[in-house]
């Protein structure tokens, strides 16, 4: 676990490099200040980790989240809002003057985007309403923070319980209805109610998928409920790292079955999240780390019609991003359709619990409308 945490704390770093027009040693100055920031951090890390708090509150409590808007995507000051396939709309860099807020996995918002809800890796969980201004993101308010609980009713302690990756809206809406929670270490899926004060106490656990003992640190890391299509309603998640093979393990649940499928790994990425658009395209979030680059996001799209049991899946790459631009160590996606009837995209990334050299970042993307054929 220690282990863990130190490399998990290398991956992503998010250095600030000054806004100077764009240039070759403009993005050569941020990879080498990619690289020493990366070789402090490895030397500091031998002698001292960054603990994850215990949450441990018995009920939830409120939390006052600053915001700090992020205007332009690329750090460079590069004009325009297009990048790749998606249009920029704003971003957030999110803090609290709490210990126990960050480490966020996974997200989910609200049909309209106007309520919030992520889960923490370190067993807790964040509920908000997004605030916005001319269909830019603003800020949090109404927040609150609580644990997840065990079947006792209490809040998880042991570590091995506690670390949460992802979310996923199964019925009803963030202020009633259920919700699953996927889990990496003790690798599981725990089904939960929730309510307008949060994620409720466990209601089941389901039953493992064929293959899932394989796995340890590297569990169901991206998770969603296809919202349309073929597979309307049917859940579906993935490994986050790529075997052997070069394939991520996946599953989808047929009639409550748990069949395998797989995605196709490409250029070392990891998968770290996964969501549905409306038709049940699916969307998976990916981010890779190297010494020599730092950290990258990528998102990718998958045809609705692609996912079915035992389908090898690959997708169109929407965008790819690196430390030219305004990312962090991105783990949570959640979509939904803007008034206007936009798809946007919002991202979460997880700090760690490590705020001298990582950020929480709330991003959001609109995807441009394929041209039609």
């Amino acid at each position: 676990m220690q282990r863990r945490c130190c490399i998990r704390l290398i991956r992503p770093i998010g250095v600030v490099m000054p806004r100077h027009p764009s240039s070759a040693a403009h993005r050569v100055g941020t990879r080498l200040a990619a690289l020493a920031t990366t070789c402090f951090i490895t030397g500091a890390l031998t002698f001292a980790a960054v603990a994850k708090p215990l949450l441990e509150l018995s009920k939830p409590v409120p939390i006052t989240i600053k915001a700090q808007p992020i205007t332009t995507f690329s750090r460079s000051g590069e004009p325009g809002s297009t990048f790749g396939k998606l249009t920029w709309r704003g971003g957030l860099v999110l803090s609290a003057d709490n210990e126990k807020f960050g480490g966020y996995s996974g997200l989910v918002l609200s049909a309209d985007g106007q309520d919030l809800m992520a889960i923490s890796d370190a067993g807790g969980w964040l509920k908000a309403r997004l605030q916005y201004s001319s269909d830019r993101p603003v800020g949090l308010s109404d927040a609150i923070i609580g644990s997840l609980m065990g079947s006792d009713g209490k809040p998880l302690r042991r570590r091995r319980d506690l670390d949460a990756e992802e979310l996923a809206l199964v019925s009803g809406t963030l202020s009633g209805g259920e919700a699953l929670v996927s889990f990496e270490n003790f690798n599981r899926i725990v089904r939960y109610a929730v309510t307008d004060a949060g994620l409720g106490r466990p209601l089941e656990v389901l039953p493992p998928p064929p293959g899932l003992r394989r796995f340890s640190k590297d569990g169901m890391e991206a998770m969603t409920v296809l919202k349309g299509g073929p597979n309307k309603g049917r859940l579906v998640a993935f490994a986050e790292n790529a075997r052997d093979d070069g394939r991520h393990t996946g599953w989808i649940w047929v009639r409550g079955s748990a069949k395998p499928l797989q995605v196709i790994s490409r250029d070392g990425f990891s998968l770290t999240a996964a969501a549905s658009l409306d038709d049940g395209t699916l969307i998976l979030l990916e981010r890779r780390f190297t010494f020599l680059d730092g950290v990258r996001m990528r998102l990718r799209r998958i045809e609705a019609a692609d996912v079915k049991p035992g389908a090898v899946l690959d997708g169109e790459v929407l965008i790819e991003a690196d430390m030219s631009d305004e990312i962090d160590n991105m783990e949570g996606l959640a979509v939904h359709t803007a008034p206007n009837g936009e798809t946007v995209l919002t991202l979460i990334s997880d700090d760690n619990f490590n705020t001298v050299i990582q950020r929480t970042l709330l991003l959001q993307f609109t995807l441009r409308e394929r041209p039609q054929s």
